[in-house]
């Protein structure tokens, strides 16, 4: 699976979220059974969502949501690389989404093609383990940590401050013998921001996908939607999320993170048609 290429120019890819948590802020413990991680109902979410159209499979076993506790390494491969090994073998192309190089490495051996660390390579083994094993990289902004992200974050220009931490890390991935071409970023929207922070980010899109690498978009059901539409279930945010999925893909995203890949298939398939009809029209 890690010698395929993603098509990243031909349209706009969709990543299926599969959450083998007890607590993550959409769907924590649908996957738990007295506690213990559902391993068979993951992974027939995860081939579902890919029936309804995603082109890879996001695999994680701890939750980053506001206010999360860790968990330690042991408790998180529990969780996922049984997911991850099924979902392979199904046909699916898997990110793991962890912080620690342990885990991922262990995900990796299990066949997982990508890493999406939400602390872009802040565990200092890492860098080596991806440049080693040559896989995918997704390097995403976050301020803080899980735990305290949301604790009243504060930016003098928070587009140009997350454009300067994505350039960085990137270098450093890079610098790390990390193949450029494998890299994508993610200016991390929720995370460590506020409803202001996030509309910048979203409204000033273009200047994360002038880096020059694949530009990853995670909106799906936050709670700044929620506050916008007026939705507490983050399951009634799925409009919303479409939203951010059409004008994402018209400021450039490669990649959308979405939960309801059915309805993020149908938005990002749509705004495809369109922005790629406008830049045909551009260059003919």
């Amino acid at each position: 699976m890690r010698d395929r290429l993603l098509p990243c120019d031909e349209r706009t890819l969709l990543m299926g979220i599969v959450n083998v948590t007890p607590d993550s802020f959409s769907d924590g413990g649908a996957f738990f059974a007295d506690d213990v991680p559902d391993i068979d109902a993951a992974v027939a979410h995860g081939i579902g969502l890919m029936r309804d159209g995603a082109d890879l499979l996001d695999v994680g076993g701890e939750s980053t949501r506001p206010g999360a506790d860790a968990v330690d390494a042991t408790t998180e491969q529990t969780r996922v690389v049984p997911v991850v090994e099924q979902l392979v073998a199904a046909g699916a192309i898997v990110s793991i989404d962890t912080t620690k190089a342990s885990v991922a490495a262990s995900a990796i051996a299990a066949g997982a093609a990508i890493v999406n660390d939400v602390t872009a390579l802040g565990d200092s083994a890492m860098a080596d383990l991806c440049a080693e094993a040559d896989v995918g990289v997704v390097l995403m902004h976050m301020r803080g940590t899980p735990r305290t992200m949301q604790d009243d974050p504060v930016y003098d220009d928070v587009v140009a401050e997350v454009r300067r931490y994505l350039e960085e890390r990137a270098e450093a991935a890079i610098a790390a013998g990390i193949d450029a071409q494998r890299i994508a970023v993610d200016p991390g929207i929720g995370f460590g921001k506020t409803l202001e922070h996030n509309l910048a980010l979203l409204a000033q899109l273009e200047r994360i996908t002038e880096l020059g690498f694949p530009v990853v978009l995670g909106a799906s059901r936050k709670r700044f939607l929620g506050v916008i539409v007026g939705a507490e279930r983050p399951s009634d945010r799925d409009v919303a999320t479409a939203a951010t999925t059409a004008l994402g893909i018209a400021a450039g995203a490669a990649v959308v993170r979405v939960h309801n890949v059915a309805m993020g298939l149908h938005a990002a398939r749509t705004a495809d048609a369109i922005v790629r009809s406008a830049r045909t029209e551009e260059t003919s």
